[in-house]
């Protein structure tokens, strides 16, 4: 159960007297949902908020308390809430019909936009989201290559199958989360992110090793920042040494650019994964790549070179109300600059969280790239200026997670009392239509958590 009762908390308190609405759905889902959740990064004491409608960059949760969504449906929401092209699509579609066990031709015409798009889009394979689509790469890249290891980077999260499952938050050094077989463990190799001499030692080490999967901008799309260069050199080498390059574009893709990481940093890919911005905020993800290696896909290519074919079925591959939302989204991404408000929306927001933090006098920062923003409450006490902080010259430690959870939660729902609801802790994502009422809005919550967390002696 939900603990209801006062805290010696005035951050935790405020949040508790303005969500009763949450606080009663979530003892109802106790009895039915693990913790009362369907998602882990929802799991938030006392208790998680719930929502029942959005518009634009704004959410209303149970109690009518409006809300600055900087989580923007987990990076989905490029256009913001409800995007008047993509519902009248969804909406359309399904007085038209969700399923119909047959192809239709929308899935021909999102197919193409992303080839339109995405630099390394020979041809594209839809899934039903972005872990599963993560899985499908990593399978024809063994099936290509021959080979049978995967090679990743810590705390970047590609979806939670079995290959994936562990060295996100833990299990760094290659052991099995539960439930997981070591077998599965053993055909993955672990390192720390921006060392490229440990990449080239594993890879001149090891020739079992068919391809490297990474996101592109670091974990959690720039949390843990992945130098540009770093990812450079990476192409290189697995193309030195025979190795399947798979850049995990399920956050990614259609946001920092119209094609992506791939584009926004010079880089394309064998493989690549997506899924959100994709979908237009509907399930739904795809694998794009080289034709030789979609092709073991393939019926007639596969009979044709005398081997087994992957079988991948799917009943909601390219269901047509997803494909319909996607061919909205990815239309404006083409046509409308999307992605680049976004990106001037998260510069601006992080030049306003960093002003407020410097005139506070609260050696934090605000970091990241293109519409992305994290939150670096600087643990170590290391000497930083908001105003001047580079993240790329911090090596990959200083970003290991804050032990303070106290300071954390009430930071995450300090930022909620006062009318934000962010990321977490972690930061948020900004979208097409937030512009500077929704930026003056976060600054002024961020100050005001500030100097509640300095009343409550966590700073």
């Amino acid at each position: 159960m939900p603990d209801t009762g006062l805290t010696n908390s005035a951050i935790i308190n405020a949040y508790m007297a303005r969500t009763p609405g949450s606080a009663a759905l979530h003892r109802r889902a106790l009895a039915s949902l693990p913790s009362g959740i369907a998602h882990d990064s929802r799991w938030v004491k006392p208790w998680p908020l719930y929502c029942e409608r959005g518009a634009g960059a704004w959410k209303w949760d149970v109690d009518g308390n409006r809300l600055l969504d900087l989580f923007g449906g987990h990076g989905s929401h490029l256009l913001g809430h409800c995007p008047p092209a993509v519902v009248e699509a969804t909406i359309e579609q399904m007085r038209r019909g969700s399923q119909f066990a047959a192809g239709t031709p929308l899935e021909v015409e999102w197919a193409a936009l992303v080839q339109e798009l995405v630099p390394c889009a020979e041809r594209v394979r839809f899934t039903a989201s972005g872990t599963e689509a993560t899985h499908m790469a990593v399978r024809l890249a063994r099936a290509f290559t021959g080979r049978r290891k995967i090679l990743r980077f810590h705390r970047h999260y590609h979806g939670w199958h079995d290959a994936m499952a562990f060295g996100v938050d833990g299990h760094f050094d290659g052991t099995p989360t539960p439930g997981v077989p070591e077998a599965v463990a053993e055909g993955v190799r672990l390192l720390p992110p921006n060392d490229i001499a440990a990449v080239e030692a594993a890879l001149a080490a090891d020739r079992d090793i068919a391809a490297v999967i990474l996101e592109p901008l670091g974990a959690t799309s720039g949390l843990v920042p992945f130098r540009p260069d770093v990812l450079h050199a990476l192409r290189e080498l697995t193309r030195a040494y025979g190795v399947l390059l798979i850049l995990d574009e399920v956050v990614t893709g259609f946001r920092i650019a119209p094609g992506g990481a791939q584009q926004a940093r010079g880089v394309e890919a064998d493989l690549c994964t997506l899924a959100k911005v994709l979908a237009g905020g509907m399930p739904g993800g795809a694998v794009a790549g080289r034709a030789e290696i979609l092709e073991a896909l393939d019926f007639e290519a596969s009979a044709r070179k005398g081997r087994e074919k992957i079988k991948h079925p799917g009943t909601y591959n390219a269901n047509p109300v997803s494909a319909a939302a996607g061919i909205a989204m990815l239309r404006a991404v083409r046509d409308e600059d999307a992605c680049g408000r976004a990106n001037r929306a998260g510069e601006a927001m992080r030049a306003a969280l960093n002003a407020v933090l410097a005139e506070e006098g609260v050696p934090w920062a605000v970091y990241g790239e293109f519409s992305f923003f994290f939150f670096f409450t600087n643990p170590q006490g290391l000497a930083i200026d908001p105003l001047r902080f580079d993240a790329f010259a911090l090596p990959p430690e200083a970003f290991a997670p804050d032990p303070r959870k106290s300071l954390l939660q009430k930071l995450h729902l300090g930022l909620v009392v006062h009318g934000v609801d962010p990321m977490g802790h972690r930061g948020g994502i900004l979208s097409a239509v937030h512009g500077e009422e929704e930026i003056a809005t976060a600054a002024a919550a961020l100050r005001a958590t500030l100097r509640a967390l300095r009343a409550e002696g966590e700073l």
